[in-house]
């Protein structure tokens, strides 16, 4: 619930399970809301929803008798309390009628949060193969073959997405302070527009499907690793998966760990040989541990300048499939400022030869196949108030003067707006506080053109009114203070060319470079309506929009664009390309939605993009379509959406499934639920409310929901308990 689910007792929520209630038990439930709700304050102040009706959490503290007791868990979402749901409801309603209708719709809020995506985190690569990635070929034969460098960057064509997962045993305080540690040398290192850095925890080692969602796996404590994380890392390995070890118990290949108290975080020399055989020395801090017997065949090693010459560093390849790893016994990922560095003699030593350890630790993870290209990160731009049409200006105008504050400033929970007509440099720009430059004359960019998104947006209420940034933190943030107020038929949707700070599912990360389609919409649903009724289909509906909206250009039909389950967009079934996000606030009988959408449309590193699909179909087909723009296709989407919005509220689902199932990567898939050894079936369609039907061996129809794990929502699929 990221954070927002607050509960009574000290207790923290575990997991929440969805289950199906009888009529009994439904009953139940209602009639205890009911008599709740005749408790809560009537005011303004307190904003409290109840338990949503369909949801069992298991909480730490369960045995506790309290944790069952009445008002034990609080929903804390930016809805309406009951006060103003009265005010805003039906007059002939009691309270509590009204109150039940919010308890069933909070569920429709809940479900909407469990099933939407994690967003677009990657973009993409030239000369993509039609071929899905072969894990029995290895990496180095592929590599030669399929993967040339492009402007001394490396490509990633095995199609994962690119994760580097951080392992760092328990969750001690120790253990997420070294955590920190790791994650801040690798952000100093790897290029950050291509990667995102993940805390690999212990369950979920275990039990989410990991090793299909990481490009690099890092192995950062001391402590002894459990058998069955251990058998998981190695399967791994085999798999051609990649692994760097930093000053950790993790070994293989006939290395062990040997203890040498002597050397224990002493500063010595280390001769480091390099992949083209060259030489760095360097003074690095000692973890006082040692690599005895093995044989290192990789490319990379490092020992001491001393007369054991005591290996520190060892590249170990293992298995066909192209698996490797680089074990390091030195302290690579410590800064000379680290706690452990006793002496101002020591600190200067490392000081000294602090590029160096870059050097050789970049030599290191472009060895495993990341790309080192550090890119800074931009600074943050004003904010242009854009407009689709010129005959909503004034009245738009006219309301914004009405809205702002006496400073010209509309404040939201997350940042401060300020309209001005032009920006100067003494002007504030920062996460906190935008200024919005309402002049048109003072806009210009090459990314985006007004003109161009007029042209392709034939719409009727959404998209109108355009906040535009070429560089912003999250365009998810930027209509929170206008989007309860505006008026449905100048519909908000703000687009920005860069994220530094990309919002994905739960804690994933949105990866945001030039080139990506990145907006969010905003968009107001009834509740009493078919839409209304079936909110996690609005995940759907714009990954869809986005697929037609390519496709169903004249010539371009044969893209092979497609939408995965629940609302990823795919080329093929190989590669992802882009997501969606979404984010719903009831207020009295209306959904205010937020669909954040990023697609990857020029960007052709580090995965694949639109214009290296249409460039290969023109190779293949001696064609000559030209490249798309995001300006283009984001008014294309949008406009796909508005009518594939319509569509589902005159007939419901009914009205777009046949287009959803055409374009969609999943007939006859098969899929395990529960775990890899799980009983296996056969994806068959969409439920009623979105969720997925799948067909299993007995013959029974059942529908399927995500675990909740981070990495694949089609992995470890849970039938949802009766009772």
């Amino acid at each position: 619930m990221e954070e927002r689910l607050q509960m009574d007792h000290g207790l923290i929520a575990q997991k929440i399970v969805s289950v199906h209630l009888k009529d009994p038990a439904l009953k139940e439930v209602s009639e205890a809301s009911a008599e709740q709700v005749q408790a809560l304050p009537l005011g303004p102040d307190p904003c409290l929803e109840a338990e949503p009706v369909q949801g069992v959490m298991e909480c730490a503290g369960q045995g506790d008798p309290k944790a069952t007791g009445e008002g034990s868990s609080l929903l804390r979402r930016g809805c309406a309390s009951a006060g103003e749901l009265a005010a805003d409801g039906d007059p002939g309603q009691s309270s509590a009628e009204l109150h039940q209708l919010h308890l069933s719709s909070c569920h429709e809020c809940l479900e909407l949060e469990n099933s939407t995506i994690e967003s677009v985190r990657f973009a993409s690569a030239e000369n993509i193969p039609d071929l899905p990635y072969d894990h029995s070929c290895s990496v180095e034969d592929a590599a030669d073959e399929l993967c040339p460098e492009q402007e001394g960057r490396r490509v990633n064509l095995s199609g994962k997405a690119p994760n580097i997962l951080l392992y760092v045993g328990s969750n001690s305080e120790e253990a997420l302070g070294r955590l920190q540690q790791v994650r801040a040398t690798l952000t100093d290192c790897v290029d950050t527009d291509s990667y995102t850095l993940y805390h690999l925890l212990e369950d979920s080692a275990l039990r989410d499907p990991w090793p299909d969602n990481c490009l690099l796996l890092v192995v950062a404590t001391r402590e002894p690793i459990p058998k069955d994380i251990y058998q998981k890392f190695m399967a791994y390995l085999s798999q051609g998966g990649k692994v760097l070890g930093l000053s950790s118990s993790f070994t293989f290949g006939g290395f062990q760990v040997a203890s040498k108290d002597l050397l224990q975080s002493t500063v010595q020399n280390l001769v480091f040989s390099k992949a083209d055989g060259s030489e760095v020395r360097l003074s690095v801090l000692s973890s006082g541990c040692v690599y005895e017997e093995g044989l290192s065949l990789g490319k990379l090693q490092g020992h001491l300048e001393n007369p054991d010459k005591d290996k520190m560093i060892v590249h170990v390849p293992f298995g066909s499939c192209g698996g490797e790893a680089v074990l390091c016994q030195v302290y690579l990922e410590l800064p000379p400022s680290a706690s452990m560095v006793q002496t101002q003699e020591d600190f200067n030593l490392l000081k000294s030869s602090n590029m160096r350890r870059h050097e050789v630790l970049k030599e290191i993870l472009m060895t495993l196949g990341l790309s080192c290209d550090v890119r800074q990160v931009p600074a943050l731009t004003p904010l242009y108030l854009l407009l689709a049409a010129e005959e909503i200006r004034d009245p738009f105008m006219q309301w914004l003067e009405r809205r702002v504050d006496p400073g010209g400033i509309v404040r939201s929970s997350k940042l401060a707006l300020r309209f001005i007509s032009s920006h100067t440099s003494q002007v504030e720009v920062s996460p906190s506080s935008l200024p919005v430059v309402t002049d048109p004359e003072a806009f210009s960019s090459e990314h985006f053109d007004l003109e161009t998104y007029r042209q392709n947006l034939q719409t009727t209420w959404l998209g109108k009114v355009i906040l535009f940034a070429e560089v912003t933190t999250t365009t998810m943030s930027l209509l929170d203070g206008l989007m309860f107020e505006m008026p449905q038929e100048m519909g908000l949707i703000a687009i920005a060319v860069r994220q530094t700070q990309g919002k994905g599912r739960g804690p994933n990360a949105w990866l945001s470079p030039v080139g990506c389609a990145l907006f969010t919409l905003l968009v107001s649903v009834p509740l009493r309506s078919q839409l209304g009724q079936r909110i996690p289909f609005v995940q759907h509906l714009m990954s869809l929009a986005v697929v037609e909206a390519v496709r169903s250009m004249p010539e371009y039909e044969e893209i092979n664009l497609r939408v995965k389950w629940p609302n990823d967009i795919y080329y093929s079934d190989l590669m992802k390309i882009g997501g969606v996000l979404v984010n719903s606030t009831l207020m009295g009988e209306t959904f205010y939605i937020l669909i954040g959408c990023g697609f990857n449309v020029t960007n052709s590193n580090p995965t694949i993009c639109i214009n290296d699909l249409i460039a290969e179909h023109n190779k293949q087909h001696g064609a000559g379509l030209k490249p798309l723009r995001a300006d283009h296709l984001i008014a294309r989407a949008v406009t796909v959406l508005e009518r594939l919005i319509d569509a589902f509220q005159a007939q419901g689902p009914n009205g777009v499934l046949p287009l959803y199932y055409k374009y969609w990567v999943h007939s006859g898939q098969q899929v395990h639920l529960g775990s890899t050894e799980g009983p296996q079936v056969s994806i068959v369609g969409l439920d009623d409310s979105g969720f997925l039907q799948v067909h299993q061996k007995g013959g029974e129809v059942v529908t399927v929901h995500p675990d909740g794990n981070s990495f694949d929502m089609l992995r470890n699929l849970i039938v949802p308990k009766r009772q």
